[in-house]
């Protein structure tokens, strides 16, 4: 590479001292002896170009652009000007006041024989592609030239990208090994290149999936395989006006005929309301001459521009498990079996694998002993406690990588109900071990036991929680979250459901694409508002609608974790709907033994009680969220007045209850209270 530079340096000296004495011919200026010949002890110039492992970068500029011979003159004049302090001289000799170094149009079309007007027109190669800049814009034949500094850089033979590029895109170099299956996708892409770059008319790839560090990696393994340098650019940092966008388009182009490369344009934030932004997309998209790969949910279309559309997934099942091996190497004894219950429970890609098992061997480093067998690079797990401490930090630090982001659409919530605070009918609790077994179980059945092979539809885990308010639905579910050590989402339906067609789907479709990687518990509740029974066709709302509860089916039957509906009014959804729900558990309103439960678990054991009478408060005709609303306003009242709590107490905050609820405390409920 050295020895490259030194000839092409050779080269560019030559070429700038044949038009330097060119214009000291035509300016009068004496002309050095032997300065047209070869410096004796120097190779002649032919010979150092023959001897070049590749073209000068000259030659390759005037190759790639098209330049005529005058053209050629016209750049070597304004290079001069940077690299040649001669040049200085002799054209501030050649100015008007002879005082300033400045190069022109009007110079070149006077001194050099081979000039023609072609060469300024807005449409030549030196000005389409800002090889030159005019730096006034008051005369076009008189007013200074400069040369494009990248383009000088260039010609010295060093790279230099553009800043009006560089501020607006990043380099992606290429990564490491990929997993077999996205590997096979960065191949297909190559191969659909290879055979379309003879005839330099390059299809727009777009490459579509949830992980867009495996799309960054599946990319630039494409683009290393067929020679392509790759950068990245954000949908949203692409110029909006005309005249913007035009310049990026044109310096993109001409940096990427020096230098062969691709753009890969990431669409997922894009804003579907940004109208300014998708037509400046589809602009680029179809105006481009160079490869460009796309990213983002949506399919795109082109005109004018074939486009190929590419999947990338995470890595599969059996990938995973070697990723979890490779990189949990160091501690292989501890995660024995582990690593197959957490593929079974989240779908992770590369990075997050990686992430999640640095973040355990931490955790494992700072509480377990050392133990060094010759290089002191394996930790002792300390025993079966050490295993399993192991394996809980391992899991919570898969939970934190799978973790969805749903903002705007759902809240996490943090579970802290046991199933000791739940307190149901037995028929209630054995449906909700049924969930439990169903999800921890769900990989053995659907996968090594076959049942997925049979079809796709109705693999997901879906329950129904149907009951008067209060009665533990929601409850139930962070018990749930609880005992599965799952992330626990409720849905905001207020920000799902919309007026606008279509707006609806979109929403929902992005809960279960982001909740899916960690398979976590989603819970709608109230869901009636969504799911209500699909009404007749009388209009294209009635119609869209109905698309809307469709396509939730459908989502929740595919759904590879569990999806919870709460509802209050159970006869207010479709029977079509019940019957593809796996679980149906009915909250029932809780009786005089199941309230008096209710009030024993109420009261912390720190909670001071004086005098309570539970079978008097059982005949409270409350549900449990009514319940624990009096115990906690009974609570304030007794730290209020400095005393322990007492019936007097919850008397007051059950009369404040019942006032909110508009309902009457009746004698019977309230008999041998005080």
């Amino acid at each position: 590479m050295q020895r490259w530079e030194e000839d092409n340096q050779a080269c560019l000296l030559a070429a700038l001292s044949d038009v330097r004495l060119e214009l000291k011919q035509f300016l009068g200026r004496p002309v050095e002896p032997g300065q047209a010949e070869e410096p004796s002890g120097r190779v002649p110039i032919q010979e150092v170009r023959a001897a070049m492992s590749a073209a000068p970068a000259l030659e390759t500029l005037c190759t790639t652009f098209g330049l005529t011979s005058f053209e050629r003159k016209l750049l070597l004049m304004c290079a001069g000007l940077e690299l040649d302090s001669r040049f200085q001289a002799l054209l501030a000799a050649g100015s008007p006041d002879q005082r300033h170094a400045i190069a022109t149009f009007s110079l070149g079309l006077a001194a050099f024989k081979d000039a023609h007007w072609s060469a300024l027109l807005p449409s030549s190669p030196l000005r389409y592609w800002r090889l030159l800049e005019v730096t006034a814009a008051d005369s076009l034949t008189t007013s200074p030239l400069r040369i494009d500094e990248s383009i000088l850089h260039f010609l010295a033979g060093t790279r230099c990208l553009d800043e009006r590029i560089r501020t607006l895109t990043e380099p992606l170099p290429s990564g490491g090994s990929l997993p077999r299956s996205q590997g096979v996708v960065a191949d297909q892409v190559a191969a659909s290149w290879s055979r379309a770059q003879t005839q330099r008319a390059w299809p727009t790839v777009q490459l579509r999936g949830s992980d867009i560090i495996a799309i960054r990696a599946v990319a630039a393994s494409a683009c290393t395989a067929v020679a392509l340098n790759l950068r990245r650019m954000s949908a949203s940092a692409v110029p909006r006006s005309g005249a913007e966008l035009e310049l990026f388009l044109r310096l993109w182009e001409r940096e990427a005929s020096l230098s062969p490369s691709a753009l890969l344009l990431e669409c997922e934030d894009l804003e579907s309301a940004d109208v300014a932004g998708e037509a400046a997309v589809a602009h680029l998209i179809e105006t481009l001459h160079t490869p460009v790969i796309m990213s983002g949910a949506e399919r795109r279309r082109s005109v004018d521009r074939p486009v190929l559309w590419f999947e990338v997934l995470k890595p599969t099942a059996a990938e995973q498990l070697q990723i979890w091996d490779e990189t949990l190497e160091p501690v292989a004894m501890a995660v024995n079996g582990t690593t197959s219950r957490l593929i079974a429970q989240f779908s992770l890609s590369t990075r997050d694998i990686q992430a999640a098992a640095a973040q355990a061997l931490n955790q494992f480093a700072n509480s377990a002993s050392r133990e060094s067998n010759g290089d002191g690079s394996r930790f002792a797990p300390g025993g079966e406690d050490g295993y399993r401490k192991f394996e809980k930090e391992l899991w919570e630090a898969c939970r934190v990588q799978a973790r969805p982001r749903l903002d705007g659409l759902a809240q996490r919530i943090e579970p802290s109900a046991k199933r000791d605070d739940l307190v149901l009918p037995e028929r209630q609790k054995q449906l909700l071990d049924e969930i439990v077994l169903n999800v921890r179980q769900r990989s053995l059945v659907y996968d090594r036991w076959g049942f997925a092979s049979k079809g796709a539809r109705g693999l997901g885990v879906s329950a129904l929680f149907a009951g008067p308010s209060g009665t533990g639905k929601t409850m139930a579910g962070e018990v749930l979250a609880n005992e599965l050590k799952l992330d626990l989402f409720r849905i905001d339906l207020s920000q799902v459901v919309s007026k606008y067609i279509g707006e609806t789907e979109k929403n929902l479709r992005r809960v279960f694409d982001a909740a899916e990687d960690g398979a976590a518990i989603l819970l709608f509740d109230e869901a009636d508002a969504l799911f209500g029974k699909r009404s007749e066709v009388k209009d294209s709302h009635d119609r869209y609608a109905n698309i809307e509860v469709s396509y939730l089916l459908q989502r929740m039957e595919a759904y590879r974790g569990l999806a919870i509906l709460t509802t209050n009014r159970k006869e207010a959804l479709d029977p079509a709907f019940l019957r593809r729900i796996r679980f149906v558990v009915e909250f029932p309103f809780p009786d005089a033994a199941l309230r008096a439960a209710i009030w024993c678990r109420s009261f912390p054991v720190q909670t001071p009680t004086e005098g309570l009478r539970i079978d008097r408060l059982a005949r409270l005709n409350a549900a449990g969220g009514n319940i624990r609303n009096i115990a906690l306003g009974a609570a304030f009242l007794a730290a209020g007045a400095s005393e322990p709590v007492r019936m007097s107490h919850l008397l007051q905050a059950a009369r404040n209850e019942f006032a909110k609820l508009e309902r009457p405390l009746t004698d019977s409920e309230l008999a041998g209270w005080l």
